[in-house]
């Protein structure tokens, strides 16, 4: 059994559709960002940068913070979506990585300047929308030579990408020039472990598709 302490984000639906991919039992713990809940001193003896998702494991009494870190535990612990290939496996890590160092730090900058804070800071805005466009585009070469981001397989790289696409709709971005991302992302969006883990903690909440 593994205790997920989690919110809907996209960092947080790393976590949720990660274990509905793998069929492992979990028991949710809702973090409320908005009420600041992440930074309750239990909380934080999981997860001492204050962020969500974090997970223990009951099997073994560990825990994990970092959802990159989440993903590798829980692919190495099922044996799921991380390739046993050397090669595959690089591959999967190099993506992985490049969603964390780059995605996800970007896109967050577009959702608080472009979405939430708009007309506040224009030089912010246009650096942030233009370094989402060109990871849109190495995305979108990369997919046009192959199914999913690290190989042909879907692997960990696609399920911490996949979230933070799935906000598209905030990111100011034309489908047309983004054919390959938009197959991947309808791909990943018709599994049925996404659907699950894309509604976590529960609030009704649908996928958008282009």
């Amino acid at each position: 059994m593994i205790d997920l302490y989690t919110w809907g984000t996209p960092n947080g639906r790393k976590a949720s559709i990660m274990l509905e991919e793998c069929g492992l039992p979990y028991e949710l713990h809702t973090v409320d960002i908005g009420k600041d809940e992440q930074f309750a001193p239990d909380f934080l003896k999981i997860s001492p940068n204050n962020k969500i998702p974090a997970i223990v494991d009951r099997e073994n009494g560990w825990s994990a913070f970092e959802s990159g870190a989440i993903l590798i535990y829980l692919a190495e612990k099922t044996g799921r979506f991380l390739p046993a290939d050397p090669k595959l496996r690089l591959q999967t890590l190099e993506w992985l990585m490049f969603q964390m160092g780059g995605v996800g730090p970007m896109f967050g900058q577009v959702h608080h300047f472009l979405k939430f804070n708009p007309g506040k800071a224009p030089y912010a805005e246009e650096r942030y929308h233009k370094e989402a466009l060109r990871l849109y585009g190495v995305m979108d070469r990369r997919l046009a030579q192959s199914r999913f981001l690290a190989c042909d397989e879907y692997t960990i790289a696609d399920i911490a990408t996949w979230p933070w696409v799935s906000r598209w709709e905030w990111h100011q971005i034309d489908w047309a020039d983004l054919p390959n991302v938009k197959r991947w992302y309808l791909e990943i969006a018709d599994r049925p472990g996404v659907q699950r883990g894309y509604d976590v903690p529960s609030t009704g909440a649908a996928i958008a598709r282009p």
